[in-house]
C-alpha cells in the first residue's frame, strides 16, 4: 500500500490528527503516512487514579474534558502543523469506557466538521497492533541482521499477541485492519490478572509495571503456579485459575504465619503468565506457517515477556517485532497509524459516529 495519496496529479503526504481517550490517558498525535510520528502527546491520569486503586470512570471522563483541547493543541504545535495541513481526523470510538470515549469522539467530530476534514473512527485494539508499524525502533531491534529490513517496515501477514488490561487476543493479521482471531481469554485478561495480584500483595496500582519491577529481584521458579489449558481451544487463555492460586497461596501463608517473599511471588506469577503467552504465540505461528510475530498492548512492555518471546522466536526461526514501551500503553500515535490504512481503504465515518464501549475486533 502506498504511503502517499494522489490528488490533482500530485503526490502528497497523508497527515492524520489522531485522538485517544478510551480509558485514563488523554492523548493526541500527528502521524505521517502511517509510519512516522511527528508528535505524540499523552496526559496520563495514573497519579489521580492510584489513590483509588484503579480507574474511576466518571473521574476519567471529567479529566479528559479538562485536558483534551490542550493536548490536541500541543500535538499540532509539536508537529509544526495546523489543521489546514491535516488530511483527516481520527479517533478511538471503542472499545473502552463509554464516558471517556464520548469525550474523544465528540472532540474529533467537532474538529473534523469545523475544519472540513474526513473523520475516521478507529478500533482501539487495531491501534495497538498498528503500533508495530511505527518506525521509531530503538537500537536493540537491530541486533538480528535477518530481521533488519522487516523491522524497519513490518507488513502483514503476521501473528500478533495482543495483551492489555482488558484484552488478551491471539490474532492473524492478514492485512492492514483485517484480523482473524484464533485465541482469546476465557476470563481475566493478562493485564487484569497482573493488577489483581499486585493489589493482593500490596504493590498497588498500576499492577503491571509494579509486578514487573518486583519480579526482577525474585526467583521465577520459587513457587510453582498452574498453567491453564483450555480443552478444545489450544490458543485460548485462562488466567482466573492462576489468579486464584496466587490468592490461595497468600491466604495460606497468612494463616500459617509464613513469610511471603513478594519478589519471588511476583516473579513466579509473571513466569506462569509469560510461559503461556509465549507458548501459544509461537505454536500458532508455526502451525499457521507465519515467520513474523508481533506483540501489542500495555503488557507488551513487560520486560520478561519481551525477553522470553525474543528468545523463543530466535530458537524457532521467527522474526520478532515489538513497539517501544511508549507505544505499548495507550497513545494516539498508534491510532494515527491504524487510521492511515483505514483512510487509504476508503473508510470514512459520518457525524453520527458514536462511542461503542464493547466494540469487537473486526467490527465496523
Amino acid at each position: 500500500m502506498e504511503a502517499i495519496r494522489e490528488q490533482n496529479g500530485c503526490w502528497e503526504d497523508v497527515l492524520i490528527l489522531a485522538i485517544e481517550s478510551s480509558c485514563d490517558e488523554t492523548a493526541a498525535a500527528v502521524v505521517k503516512n502511517g509510519r512516522e510520528v511527528l508528535s505524540n502527546v499523552i496526559a496520563s491520569q495514573i497519579a489521580l487514579h492510584t489513590q483509588f486503586g484503579g480507574v474511576v470512570p466518571e473521574i476519567a471522563s471529567r479529566k479528559h474534558m479538562e485536558q483534551i483541547n490542550q493536548v490536541i493543541e500541543k500535538a499540532l504545535w509539536d508537529a509544526g502543523t495546523d489543521l489546514s495541513d491535516i488530511t483527516a481526523v481520527a479517533v478511538t470510538y471503542g472499545p473502552g469506557l463509554v464516558g471517556a470515549l464520548l469525550v474523544g469522539v465528540a472532540e474529533a467530530k467537532a474538529i473534523a466538521y469545523g475544519a472540513k476534514k474526513p473523520l475516521v473512527g478507529v478500533h482501539h485494539i487495531e491501534g495497538h497492533v498498528a503500533a508495530n508499524f511505527i518506525t521509531e525502533y530503538p537500537a536493540e531491534h537491530m541486533d538480528d541482521v535477518r530481521c533488519q529490513t522487516e523491522q524497519e517496515a513490518l507488513r502483514p501477514p503476521f501473528v500478533c499477541l495482543i495483551v492489555s488490561g482488558g484484552h488478551s487476543h491471539l490474532v492473524i493479521v492478514r492485512d492492514y485492519g483485517e484480523f482473524e482471531i484464533i485465541g482469546r481469554t476465557r476470563d481475566d485478561a493478562a493485564g487484569e490478572a497482573f493488577d489483581k495480584v499486585a493489589r493482593a500483595v500490596g504493590l498497588g496500582y498500576p499492577g503491571g509495571p509494579k509486578v514487573d519491577k518486583a519480579a526482577r529481584q525474585g526467583n521465577p521458579h520459587a513457587i510453582e503456579f498452574p498453567r491453564a489449558k483450555v480443552a478444545g481451544a489450544p490458543y485460548d487463555f485462562s488466567f482466573s485459575g492462576l489468579k486464584s492460586a496466587v490468592l490461595n497461596y497468600i491466604n495460606h501463608a497468612k494463616m500459617t504465619g509464613e513469610e511471603i517473599h513478594v519478589s519471588d511471588l511476583a516473579a513466579s506469577f509473571q513466569n506462569a503468565v509469560v510461559e503461556v503467552l509465549v507458548g501459544h504465540t509461537v505454536q500458532a505461528a508455526k502451525e499457521y506457517g507465519y515467520d513474523k510475530v508481533a506483540i501489542a498492548g500495555g503488557v507488551a512492555s513487560n520486560t520478561a515477556l519481551r525477553e522470553a518471546m525474543k528468545k523463543a522466536c530466535q530458537e524457532n526461526g521467527l522474526c520478532f517485532h515489538y513497539p517501544p514501551p511508549v507505544f505499548c500503553t495507550d497513545n494516539a500515535a498508534m491510532i494515527g497509524a491504524a487510521a492511515y490504512y483505514e483512510y487509504q481503504k476508503g473508510t470514512r465515518h459520518g457525524w453520527d459516529l458514536n462511542a461503542v464501549p464493547n466494540l469487537k475486533l473486526g467490527e465496523r
